[in-house]
C-alpha cells in the first residue's frame, strides 16, 4: 500500500552568529532505541523540554532547534535566558521573532543534553501541526545527530542513537557508504540525476524535514522537463513556497537507482537564501530517504545506506489537487448505539481534543475539521467546484471524522481515474461534489 506524500518544509536559513552550548549524553549505556511515527515521511520523535513532554520532527535540514506555536505552550514549559532574534526561512515572506533560549533540559529518550539552546516561534500561524494531523511542537536535527551515530530504520520505525567511541558497526555486504560534506552544520551528499536525456552530478542537502521525493534548483544546468505542473510546495519559516512538479528519468545515489522519480522545483523566490550554499543543486527529502535504513555518522561525515521494503515502491502524485488541514473542531451527531457515557476515539491519533455528550438516542461529539486550504488550479477538485475553506464532512459516503488526515489524503494518491465523492461543508450549507482523479504527466 502506498502512502501519502505530503509537502512541508522545515529547512532554515540562519543569519546570526553562533554561541556555545552543551553536548546530548547517553545516561545509561552507549546506545538507545526511540521508536518514532512516520507522518507523510516525517520523523516524529518524543522530546521532554524543562519537564515539558513534547513531539518534535527529526530533521536533518537545519541547524538549531525550534519550538513552534510558544504562546499555546509557554504555560507548560518554561523557557531560560531568552533574547529576541529573528529568524529567516524558505518562502517569500518576512523573517520571523523568535526567542533565543540558552542552558535548556532536553531529554530524548536516554539522551540528556543541560545546556541545549533553542528558539521559540511566537507566531501562531507557524504551527504545522494542522496540516500533519498530529501534535508538533518543534524540530531538532543537527544539535541531537552530531553527537552520536545514529541509525534510522524507516522499515520499523525507530531510531538508534550510539555513543561514537563504543560504536562497531555491523557487516553489511548490501550496505553502501558515501561521504557527507557540512555546510552551516547542514549536511550535503552527491547524488546524480537522469533529466532531458542527460545526466548530471548534483550537491543535495539531506533533508529528513521535506517529504517530498526530490527538490532541485532551476539553473543553466538543469532545466525543468517539458511536462510539468504547477503546486503548492509547502510552508517555510518565511511563507508558502509553490513551483512546478514533474518526473526525473532516474535518481541514482551510492550505485542504488530510482526510476520515475518525482521532483519539484521551487520558484526561485523563495529559496534565494537555500540557494546561496556554493554548488548546491536541491535537497533530497522522505519521500527517498524513507526507501533506505540509514546510518548517520556526523563524527566521521559518513552516510550509509540499505534499501528496505519501500524502496521499490512507485512515486504517487496528489491527483486530487487538494491540500488539507485540521482546523479545529466541528460538532458531528451520531445515532446511539450504547448507553452512558464515552469518549470518542477516532482510528488515529488528532491534533484537536475529542469530547463526547449522549442524549436519549443520540449522541453528539467534537471532532476534527478538515478544511481545504490549497486547491491546484485546473485540478479535478477545482474544476469540480471546490473552494477554499470547504470543510469535508464525508468521503465516498463515509463520515470524515471516522478517518485521520492522514487516510483522507491517502485517497487524492489513488490512481488515475478514481471517483471521489465529497461532501462539504459551505458556511452552513451543505454541498456534495463528484469528480475523478486524473494522471497530470
Amino acid at each position: 500500500m502506498f502512502k501519502p506524500y505530503f509537502i512541508f518544509i522545515f529547512c532554515c536559513v540562519f543569519c546570526f552568529q553562533s554561541f556555545s552550548q552543551g553536548n546530548f549524553i547517553l545516561r545509561k549505556g552507549n546506545k538507545d532505541r526511540i521508536n518514532f511515527k512516520l507522518i507523510h515521511n516525517l520523523i516524529v520523535i518524543p522530546v521532554e523540554i524543562n519537564g515539558a513532554k513534547l513531539s518534535f520532527l527529526l530533521d536533518t535540514g537545519i541547524s538549531k532547534s525550534i519550538i513552534f506555536n510558544f504562546l499555546n505552550l509557554r504555560e507548560d514549559l518554561q523557557i531560560n535566558q531568552a533574547e529576541s532574534i529573528y529568524l529567516r526561512g524558505l518562502g517569500e515572506g518576512k523573517a520571523v521573532e523568535a526567542l533565543k533560549s540558552r542552558n535548556n533540559v532536553f531529554r530524548i529518550g536516554k539522551a540528556i543534553n543541560i545546556n541545549q539552546d533553542i528558539y521559540a516561534i511566537f507566531d501562531p500561524s507557524l504551527n504545522f501541526a494542522p496540516r500533519l494531523g498530529v501534535p508538533i511542537h518543534g524540530i531538532i536535527g543537527y544539535d541531537l545527530l552530531k553527537d552520536f551515530v545514529v541509525e534510522v530504520n524507516y522499515s520499523n520505525k525507530y531510531i538508534k542513537l550510539h555513543d561514537p567511541d563504543t560504536y562497531k558497526p555491523k557487516k553489511c555486504k548490501k550496505c553502501k557508504s558515501l561521504p557527507i560534506e557540512f555546510h552551516n552544520n547542514k549536511p550535503y551528499i552527491i547524488g546524480s540525476i537522469s533529466i532531458n536525456g542527460n545526466s548530471k552530478q548534483v550537491k543535495l542537502l539531506i533533508d529528513s524535514g521535506g517529504s517530498d521525493a526530490l527538490w532541485l534548483f532551476d539553473d543553466e544546468d538543469i532545466t525543468i522537463p517539458d511536462k510539468f505542473f504547477e503546486d503548492f510546495l509547502g510552508r517555510g519559516l518565511s511563507g508558502s513556497v509553490y513551483g512546478k512538479r514533474s518526473k526525473l528519468d532516474k535518481f541514482s545515489i551510492a550505485g542504488f537507482e530510482l526510476k520515475k522519480v518525482n521532483v519539484a522545483f521551487p520558484d526561485s523566490m523563495s529559496v534565494s537564501y537555500a540557494k546561496k550554499i556554493k554548488d548546491r543543486n536541491g535537497s533530497l527529502g522522505g519521500e527517498i530517504l524513507k526507501r533506505f535504513n540509514i546510518i548517520l555518522d556526523y563524527p566521521n561525515s559518513k552516510i550509509t545506506l540499505k534499501r528496505n521494503r519501500f524502496f521499490s515502491n512507485p512515486f504517487y502524485y496528489n491527483l486530487s489537487g487538494i491540500t488539507l488541514e485540521h482546523n479545529g473542531v466541528r460538532m458531528v451527531k451520531e445515532i446511539d448505539r450504547g448507553s452512558g457515557i464515552t469518549r470518542f476515539n477516532s482510528n488515529s491519533e488528532s491534533a484537536g481534543s475529542v469530547t463526547v455528550f449522549v442524549t436519549n438516542s443520540y449522541r453528539y461529539l467534537l471532532a476534527s475539521a478538515f478544511t481545504i486550504v490549497e486547491l491546484r488550479e485546473d485540478s479535478p477538485a477545482k474544476n469540480a467546484g471546490l473552494k477554499l475553506e470547504d470543510v469535508i464532512l464525508a468521503v465516498n459516503n463515509k463520515d470524515a471524522h471516522l478517518y485521520s488526515l492522514q487516510d483522507i489524503i491517502q485517497m487524492f494518491y489513488g490512481e488515475d481515474g478514481n471517483r471521489i465523492s465529497l461532501l462539504i461543508d459551505r458556511k452552513g450549507v451543505q454541498l456534495r461534489f463528484n469528480f475523478r482523479l486524473e494522471k497530470l504527466l
